[in-house]
């Protein structure tokens, strides 16, 4: 998949380009029934799937105290747009002044002279340009002026419930991840880097993994049973998010304890994909029950994983 960070560097032109625009931080399935629009046209067509999006988020540019925390990293974004068959993704830098361009000016300057589009694909509720000036009845006059089509693809539900990116960012807050990787098609994840810790795991018979967190947002206080990412692996393990309150600490923390590994991946980049959430973060009156309770956590989680048919294969090669 090739990336262009600049839409104004591209100096070919592509084969029948099919576009979507967006920002598209969820990564839904909403947001994946219009990239399989988009990818199926350009197929039929000899073409190129392209999707078309902005770095920053924009609301962190014009409105940072109200821009939401954002569900993926660029990295992961761009490693889900590859795998589903994206050819290329033209990521805009986003700036207030390119927040002022006009909607039809970005259409001309941009879609039409740059990339050449011939089909554009868009979400239910699209809208961009200057003030969202640009909805998809803009959209679509400005592609009879200048010669592309316009599809706006409906809203997707599941279960009678409209999958969004906002209802993906309640369901994280409140740690239902098994319902987000209903909506999502895949289990949502943390990454960053593994960083050391107080080595308070350790010593209580349980080695942890401390992750520096690269997302903005990740689940409810809590344990969870998990999958982590790391070195070409996939490796089993139950990670708790919260503040140690048990040791009066207060600072937010991922660890995670990989089940019968004990490599050193100080400053590794790794992935941690949540499964289901097992309890809440509690307060113990003693170190012997702590111990015993992480011990009924690693039990349940190899409980799950077993029912999701991993725990068998534990240090999976990623495919």
């Amino acid at each position: 998949m090739e990336i262009v960070r600049n839409p104004e560097t591209i100096r070919r032109r592509y084969p029948y380009p099919v576009l979507t625009l967006g920002n598209y931080d969820g990564v839904h399935l909403g947001h994946q029934k219009i990239y399989g629009r988009v990818i199926e046209r350009a197929r039929e067509k000899s073409g190129t799937a392209v999707i078309f999006t902005f770095e920053p988020h924009p609301l962190m540019v014009l409105s940072p105290s109200t821009c939401p925390p954002l569900l993926n990293t660029f990295r992961r974004k761009m490693e889900l747009f590859e795998s589903f068959g994206i050819d290329v993704v033209i990521c805009a830098d986003f700036t207030r002044e390119f927040a002022a361009t006009p909607p039809a000016d970005f259409v001309k300057q941009i879609l039409v002279d740059q990339v050449g589009v011939k089909e554009i694909f868009v979400g239910y509720d699209f809208a961009f340009g200057r003030g969202k000036q640009g909805t998809t009845d803009a959209l679509q006059s400005l592609g009879e002026t200048y010669g592309f089509t316009v599809t706006v693809v409906p809203a997707h539900a599941l279960k009678g419930e409209v999958v969004s990116t906002t209802r993906l960012r309640e369901l994280v807050r409140e740690g239902e991840v098994e319902k987000m990787a209903e909506m999502l098609g895949r289990f949502y994840a943390s990454e960053g880097t593994v960083v050391p810790g107080d080595h308070r795991g350790k010593s209580l018979g349980f080695p942890t993994a401390n992750l520096l967190v690269h997302n903005q947002t990740f689940p409810k206080r809590g344990v969870y049973a998990v999958q982590v990412e790391t070195g070409g692996r996939r490796l089993d393990g139950v990670a708790s998010i919260g503040t140690h309150p048990t040791f009066g600490e207060g600072k937010m923390t991922i660890e995670v304890h990989i089940f019968d590994f004990d490599a050193d991946i100080y400053g590794q980049f790794v992935r941690v994909l949540y499964l289901k959430r097992l309890r809440d973060e509690l307060t113990y009156d003693s170190k012997e029950s702590l111990i015993r309770q992480i011990h009924k956590d690693v039990e349940k989680a190899k409980r799950v994983l077993r029912e999701q048919g991993r725990s068998e294969t534990p240090h999976e090669k990623i495919p």
